[in-house]
């Protein structure tokens, strides 16, 4: 395993899923864990209590990333407990799907307010905050590839956190920093399968080159890698960790 002991990351969107799976897997690689969540405050004291069972090393930031004052509470509230912050995992998000036609003002602010913006404000904090050399990962989705029908809002919020990504890449190279984002496919969260029938998971699990869904690991073991110092040399990419979806 990667062995990052000494190191601070703040994952957004930590309390259950995909971001929960990360913190813990960090935490194993020794690194110091800001589990940020919103709204689920008991998950993400079972997260932070799973990781304290681990030996690791934990606190719990409630911040809605899409208030810039909260993220940068979060951010001030991580350099406080741990001394600096080296990683960023921007993995908080939501997908609502709805026919474009369908879909209302509130569905779209949603999507480009916390997906958008909170990145957004929280490249913003670590363009002064986060340590040099350290390592930043957005998070985006393969649906900006596949152009599936209900799912307009979400891959364009996506496809605009890229963007970012590859630009501030180069805004911030000479601090040694690393910003790439992982286009996540049909994982097994319940963020994925809300709404789904068991076929449709089926068939998406059939579009995989391995013929199943991912599972929260596959991806931790991606975010565990770029986040590495074995990864400085990748910025600006956008990664898929989806099985071969597309």
């Amino acid at each position: 395993m990667v062995n990052l002991k000494g190191k601070t990351a703040i994952v957004t969107g930590a309390s259950r899923g995909i971001g929960a799976t990360i913190a813990i897997k960090l935490a194993e690689a020794g690194v110091n864990v800001v589990i940020n969540y919103n709204g689920n405050k008991s998950k993400a004291e079972e997260a932070a209590k799973k990781i304290d069972t681990l030996n690791g090393k934990a606190i719990i930031v409630q911040a809605d990333v899409s208030k810039f004052s909260e993220v940068e509470k979060l951010f001030d509230s991580a350099i406080q407990h741990f001394g600096n912050v080296d990683i960023l995992v921007n993995n908080a998000g939501i997908m609502k799907n709805n026919l474009i036609q369908n879909a209302t003002d509130n569905e779209f602010n949603q999507h480009f307010e916390i997906n958008v913006r909170g990145v957004f404000n929280m490249l913003k904090q670590a363009s002064t905050k986060l340590a040099e050399n350290g390592s930043i990962i957005n998070f985006s989705s393969t649906t900006t590839k596949l152009m599936m029908p209900t799912y307009g809002l979400y891959s364009a919020s996506k496809a605009a956190v890229e963007q970012m990504s590859r630009v501030f890449a180069k805004e911030v190279g000479v601090k040694g920093l690393n910003v790439n984002a992982v286009l996540t496919g049909t994982t097994n969260t319940a963020l994925f399968k809300e709404g789904k029938s068991e076929e449709l998971i089926k068939n998406l699990a059939a579009m995989t080159a391995f013929k199943r869904i991912g599972e929260p690991e596959d991806i931790a073991k991606t975010v565990i890698f770029l986040s590495s110092d074995d990864a400085k040399w990748i910025t600006r990419q956008s990664i898929a960790t989806n099985g071969g979806l597309a």
